[in-house]
Formats: structure tokens, C-alpha cells, sequence
């Protein structure tokens, strides 16, 4: 059987872009239980509710929903199981100094597959005000009311 290369995205956070400034991201490898995996490559998981933390030198995500895989057996997973990052000790130092200074914490931003391996995006977020996502919404109008401008004038061409 040939081997997967390339990037294939099984879930995306929109809603952390939307509700905090990303800082910085990573990208880290997760310790999965094979019926986890199998959940995953049906494309099914949800990043709403998680975010990660530092716990013993060591990065865990917590509350990502990968649901029950519908053909296992009595060793299927928990839905919701902590999970542990695989990250580089140096790259835990950085994400532990930083994340030490007060209103910052780490999110998921994305969970895919490359060269066929389980990765998730952690992105280091401050949390916007609301004056911020108003800001971010009108910018999104706008953005949006000009490309419908602009494509309206080549289609009449």
C-alpha cells in the first residue's frame, strides 16, 4: 500500500481565530490509540471546546472531541481523553515561559494528517475584547464589499 504524503485537514478551529490573537504557532505530534486514529481518517473530530496545557513538563490537550470509532470494540476510547503532545523539550521551555505571563494560553487551531501522521496546530492566544471582534467583523465586511465591487466591474467589461 503506498504511503500518504502531503497534508489532509480533518478539523479546523475558526472560532479561536476569531475569539483570540494568535501569537505563535506550533506544530505537534499526539499520542493516539488506534481506534482514535481510525476516527480521524473518517474525518471526524471537533477542536471547539479544547485548548492544552503545560503539566509536568510535558503538553497535554484536553476537551478535543474525536468521537467513538463505530466499528471498534471493547477497546474503543474515551471521546474526550486527555491527549499528549509530542513537542521538542525546548520548544515545551518556550511555550512554558510564555504561557506563564498572565491572559495567555494554547489552543488548537487545526488537526491533520502528514505523510500520514496525526499532527494538531497549538497556537499561543490572548484573548480579544469585543471592541476587537467588531472591529475584526467590519474589516470582513468590507473586505468582502470590495471584492463583490471589484468582481462586478470586470464581469461588466
Amino acid at each position: 500500500m503506498a504511503r500518504d504524503t502531503g497534508r489532509k485537514l480533518i478539523a479546523q478551529n475558526k472560532r479561536a481565530r476569531y475569539d483570540y490573537h494568535i501569537d505563535d504557532t506550533w506544530e505537534a505530534g499526539m499520542v493516539l490509540m488506534g481506534t482514535e486514529v481510525k476516527a480521524l481518517r473518517a474525518g471526524r473530530a471537533s477542536l471547539t471546546d479544547g485548548y492544552a496545557h503545560i503539566m509536568d513538563g510535558e503538553v497535554w490537550l484536553e476537551n478535543v472531541h474525536i468521537p467513538e470509532y463505530t466499528q471498534g470494540t471493547w477497546t474503543n476510547h474515551a471521546p474526550r481523553r486527555r491527549r499528549k503532545l509530542l513537542l521538542h523539550k525546548r520548544e515545551i521551555q518556550r511555550i512554558t515561559a510564555k504561557t506563564s505571563e498572565p491572559g495567555w494560553t494554547l489552543v488548537p487551531l487545526s488537526l491533520y494528517f502528514k505523510d500520514g501522521k496525526a499532527k494538531v496546530e497549538i497556537g499561543l492566544a490572548r484573548g480579544k475584547k469585543t471592541y476587537d471582534k467588531r472591529q475584526a467583523i467590519a474589516k470582513r465586511e468590507a473586505d468582502r464589499e470590495m471584492r463583490r465591487a471589484t468582481a462586478a466591474r470586470f464581469k461588466g467589461r
